[in-house]
């Protein structure tokens, strides 16, 4: 018997995840870098525009309320722009992504029935052990009768 344990389809193993969050994250930031540009710009003034409402400045409030909303409007863009761009390649990690689920969802299906073959093996392996030793037992016995007949004839 292996020493690890025997794979099982009610498991939920995370060697069948490929890509972690931070990993996915990290990735999303190279392929669209303006994006958090975007999102730092609008943060950045809308932080500007609250310190500009503690200080009484209303022209200052304003420009960077305008601001805001163009930070906000560059980050739509770059979305906009970068889901046309990246579109493609999207579909095309998809389809791996599709592939690899599929593989991993036969080899779990192979795994299973492995898993399923053992024990019918093993299972059946008991029952012929039981046979044996119900045989033994029976002879064991007839043995003891022949012992106790002779024992008798004496």
């Amino acid at each position: 018997m292996p020493s690890r344990p025997l794979p099982s389809s009610f498991d939920s193993d995370a060697d069948f995840y490929e890509e972690s969050r931070f990993t996915k994250l990290t990735r999303r930031l190279k392929e669209e870098p303006l994006i958090p540009l975007g999102c730092l710009i609008t943060a950045y003034a809308l932080y500007q525009s609250t310190r500009a409402i503690r200080a009484g400045d209303k022209a200052r409030t304003n420009r960077m309320f305008r601001a805001r909303i163009y930070g906000q409007a560059f980050t739509v863009a770059a979305m906009c722009a970068g889901s046309f761009y990246w579109a493609k390649d999207r579909d095309v990690r998809k389809g791996v992504e599709a592939k690899v689920a599929e593989n991993k969802a036969k080899e779990k299906q192979a795994a299973w029935i492995r898993e399923l073959e053992i024990r019918d093996r093993e299972e059946k392996e008991l029952q012929e052990r039981a046979k044996r030793y119900a045989a033994l037992k029976e002879a064991a016995a007839k043995e003891d009768a022949a012992k106790a007949k002779a024992e008798e004839k004496k």
